[in-house]
């Protein structure tokens, strides 16, 4: 019996490989060096690694051809560099926010001890002693190439462990916050419980799918659809536990409840990282999957996938109008963009169609829109501080215009993107992927859109509001610390892709245009 050699295509499969060997070196960084000189190394070699592994998808992206490597596990497409190169760049801005040590007394937003009891003694000694967890550099690599490899899974298996590596990690970050160590570790805990159901979930689902068309590639699924053998209830029965397991990670309705409190609990850097990369990876996934493996059904998940986003348009809409505290507000807003990345989801408009974007060109960039803001808020929140700790509730933000008007104007900008107002990437974003839904042919989802999104700008003008209109209240209204070059780079980058691209998109969106077309 000859048992033949896997073939690996190395170069190809380089970014993930980079990635999964600095992670493994920053565990071994932990192990070996001197306590007092492990946060310039581990910042350092993180860096490094994501700028590699970026480096390394551009250049694969320019050279190599489209293909399906790692025996038939991974596909290598343009899609696949598009979000590649979306989720390193997002990693650089969270490692930045990550790496922040000069605003809160010169410490960092994560926990000295974080396994101790809150308030115990060993958590005071080692506060005392200034300690901090830099292993949170590997975990942030780890989780990276968890979500590199679920946006280009070719099989469910591989989608199925992609989806543990990069969880297992956010799960542990979640629970690292520094201050409010009670309210960071109940986030954690409830972020595990419900990843843990909705893993469950996806693994029926993917079950169900393998016994209707025998095999885990998504090309054997498509085939399957496309013959009509098997149960149909089968096939509906693993959509629809799929779906669940996948829309958990994006926040859509009805698997929302962890967002508002883990993007509260955890530590900032943590969730806006985790806002935007998690929710890249996720969407990824949802396109790779539905549309290639089960676009056959399309007719049986539209109508699902329409209401989902309804509902979760609205219940991020009309309770997000309600937030006093910025992280929930910016959790609920989470919530309703995840119901606009699905009005372009549904509308399922395949490159070379004769339109102008496909819904994966407009939904990716809508990602690179919607990133840019997302970041760049987070990082305004980092620095708003009083009495050593973040400032969140809405009230301490009155008068920030005139006592900081460079970071109330830096969270305008944010905020305006939020709300799709013309001239920032978010509008641009917006657009495009209504546009794509109107093509495919679901105007009254637009219209239901177009309507929510109306309702969303009121909450982003309450902030805009308090910081512009709003006397600050003695006591009451929080300073704004200064950052370090790691903010600023974060904060730099983000305002200018936010303006750049609502002002000159066109570059940007024939690159996403590009990048539109799956392989199988």
């Amino acid at each position: 019996m000859t048992i033949a050699a896997p073939i690996i295509e190395w170069l190809l499969l380089s970014p993930l490989l980079v990635l999964l060997g600095g992670a493994a070196l920053g565990v071994l960084v932990e192990a070996v060096v001197p306590r007092r000189s492990r946060y310039v190394v581990q910042a350092f070699l993180a860096t490094l690694t994501v700028i590699a592994a970026l480096a390394l998808t551009i250049t694969n992206w320019i050279s190599a051809e489209p293909t399906v490597a790692a025996m038939g596990s991974v596909t290598i497409d343009r899609p696949t560099y598009f979000f590649w190169s979306l989720l390193l760049l997002f990693g650089l801005g969270g490692l930045a926010l990550f790496a922040e040590r000069a605003v809160g007394d010169g410490q960092s937003a994560f926990a000295s001890s974080a396994a101790t009891v809150p308030g115990s003694p060993l958590e005071r000694e080692a506060d005392r002693l200034r300690r901090e967890h830099t292993e949170i550099f590997p975990l942030l690599l780890f989780a990276l190439f968890g979500m590199l490899l679920f946006a280009s899974a070719n099989d469910l298996l591989t989608l199925f462990v992609a989806l543990e590596v990069f969880s297992l990690p956010l799960y542990l970050l979640s629970g690292m916050a520094r201050r409010r160590r009670l309210l960071s570790q109940e986030a954690a805990l409830k972020y595990f419980l419900l990843g843990a159901l909705s893993s469950g979930f996806l693994l029926f689902g993917i079950s169900m799918l393998y016994g209707y068309s025998g095999g885990f590639h998504l090309y054997e699924i498509a085939d399957a659809v496309t013959a009509g053998v098997g149960s149909n209830y089968l096939l509906l029965a693993g959509m629809v536990l799929v779906a669940a397991g996948i829309l958990f990670k994006i926040g859509a309705v009805p698997f929302h409840s962890w967002t508002p409190d883990v993007y509260t609990g955890a530590p900032t850097p943590v969730t806006g990282f985790m806002a935007i990369a998690t929710k890249t990876a996720a969407v990824a996934a949802l396109l790779r999957v539905f549309f290639v493996a089960l676009g056959g059904a399309r007719w049986d998940w539209q109508p699902m996938f329409a209401a989902v986003a309804v509902a979760t348009m609205a219940v991020g809409a009309v309770i997000g109008l309600v937030q006093s505290d910025i992280k929930r507000l910016l959790a609920y807003s989470s919530i309703a963009h995840a119901g606009f990345l699905l009005v372009g989801f549904v509308g399922v408009v395949g490159a070379g169609e004769g339109v102008a974007l496909s819904s994966v060109s407009a939904i990716g960039f809508y990602l690179l829109a919607y990133g840019f803001a997302t970041l760049g808020a987070f990082a305004i929140i980092t620095m708003v501080r009083r009495s050593g700790g973040e400032a969140n509730t809405i009230s301490a933000w009155r008068g920030l215009g005139r006592t900081s008007p460079l970071a109330a104007g830096l969270m305008t900008l944010f905020m305006l993107s939020f709300a799709g107002i013309p001239l920032t990437g978010g509008f641009v974003g917006k657009l495009v992927v209504f546009a794509s839904a109107w093509e495919g042919g679901f105007g009254w989802l637009v219209a239901v859109a177009v309507l929510f999104s109306l309702v969303t700008a009121y909450f982003y003008l309450k902030l805009i509001v308090a910081m512009w209109f709003t006397e600050p209240v003695e006591g009451e209204s929080a300073d704004v610390a200064t950052p370090s070059p790691w903010t600023w780079s974060v904060l730099v980058v983000s305002a200018l892709g936010t303006v750049f691209l609502g002002l000159v998109p066109g570059g940007v969106l024939d690159l996403a245009n590009s990048a539109g077309l799956f392989i199988r």
